[in-house]
């Protein structure tokens, strides 16, 4: 193991059996300071607490594919994104056209601009490359079924990045494979990050998105895991759509901040996008960037959720995607595609970032990935 990441697993694991034992200690994410020394939900509390010990542990070496088919040259893939605003799907869209570099191929990202129209557009610009792989990442099928189908009919293997709640193949709708982390394990850490840190006495505000599946989905499962904790309270259920975070969530944090005041002890959000844009108005009410209320992205951990989690501006942790990693991942399951070979059907672990554990890195990963993945393709 790499010195720093020793240190850092060496001292997350000491906070862990501290957090246990009953201490409250003062973490570097401060959310502990919110909570009373006495557990809301003490079962609960220990359980979520010992969760988020293991998914803050930066030793973690890479778990994927060791095998699979030598690279197929020559391929054209077609990367649709909901929307190049949301870091998750441009993140991930970099490692495609990274990974593909390495493969020989070309990749053309389009963007869909955050629109059920423009998603469909994407679509008529990918069926002009005549590509031999379509990607759609951080949408729905269902907002392009038409489309979907048509690909389908053709004979296009198509593979989602977040388009449906579970990773893997999957017959309806039909694709290849989704790529994700399970966003059971995301939603449950995120609200167990929560529970653990305000010891089970915590005022909640959800962030999320009801236009699409997979980021409603989430949600709901986050709202299921808090209410295990009797002395967790769901505040608000804000609907803000991502595209409209920019310009809405200003307005709704003023909002909540005037409804709520000091009972907001902590929230949530589908997507980290949400706290770039919450951190100007929660300056203005004169909060401070490492009090509450303590907030947690649950996807995707792009730069900037880091550079704030780094500098305990009004994000205290993020469930980061491996989004890179995931891109490869990518080209990896479209060369099995390819080679008429199944899905690899691995699913990248989920994990923690805090200031205590990030080492100042802008993104995680997992070790060793490129190597896997160029002995794999390069047999």
């Amino acid at each position: 193991m790499h010195p720093t990441r020793k240190a850092v697993a060496t001292a997350a694991a000491l906070l862990a059996v501290a957090a246990v034992a009953g201490c409250d200690p003062d973490s570097d994410t401060g959310a502990s300071k919110a909570g009373s020394t006495k557990a809301g939900c003490p079962s609960v509390v220990a359980k979520a607490k010992r969760a988020v010990a293991t998914a803050e542990d930066v030793d973690a070496p890479w778990s994927g594919p060791t095998t699979g088919p030598k690279a197929v040259r020559g391929k054209t893939i077609a990367f649709i994104a909901h929307t190049l605003a949301n870091p998750g799907p441009a993140g991930v869209a970099q490692g495609v056209e990274e990974a593909a570099k390495v493969v020989g191929w070309h990749v053309r990202t389009i963007n869909g601009k955050g629109t059920t129209a423009g998603v469909k557009d994407a679509f008529e610009q990918a069926f002009a490359l005549k590509p031999d792989g379509i990607v759609i990442s951080g949408f729905g099928p269902e907002i392009a079924a038409k489309e979907l189908r048509r690909a389908n009919a053709a004979g296009i293997p198509v593979i989602g990045w977040h388009a449906t709640a579970a990773p893997g193949p999957s017959e309806e709708p039909k694709l290849f494979s989704n790529i994700t982390t399970r966003v059971e394990d995301v939603a449950r850490i995120s609200a167990d990050w929560i529970i653990a840190g305000s010891n089970g006495h915590a005022g909640v505000v959800v962030f999320t998105d009801t236009t699409s599946s997979f980021p409603k989905h989430k949600s709901e499962l986050i709202k299921k895991e808090l209410a295990t904790c009797s002395g967790v309270r769901l505040l608000a259920y804000e609907n803000v759509p991502i595209p409209e975070a920019n310009r809405r969530s200003v307005k709704e944090v003023s909002s909540l901040l005037k409804r709520f005041g000091d009972q907001w002890t902590h929230s949530v959000a589908i997507n980290d996008l949400y706290f770039r844009h919450a951190a100007p108005a929660l300056r203005a009410a004169g909060k401070d960037g490492d009090g509450a209320p303590f907030n947690i992205g649950a996807g995707d951990g792009d730069p900037s959720a880091f550079e704030r989690v780094n500098g305990k501006q009004f994000q205290a942790a993020t469930v980061p995607e491996p989004l890179s990693e995931q891109g490869w991942q990518i080209v990896d399951e479209f060369n099995r595609a390819f080679a008429g070979e199944p899905a690899s059907g691995y699913v990248a672990p989920v994990h923690i970032t805090t200031a205590a554990n990030s080492g100042g890195a802008l993104s995680w990963e997992t070790e060793g990935y490129r190597q896997a993945y160029r002995k794999i393709w390069d047999r």
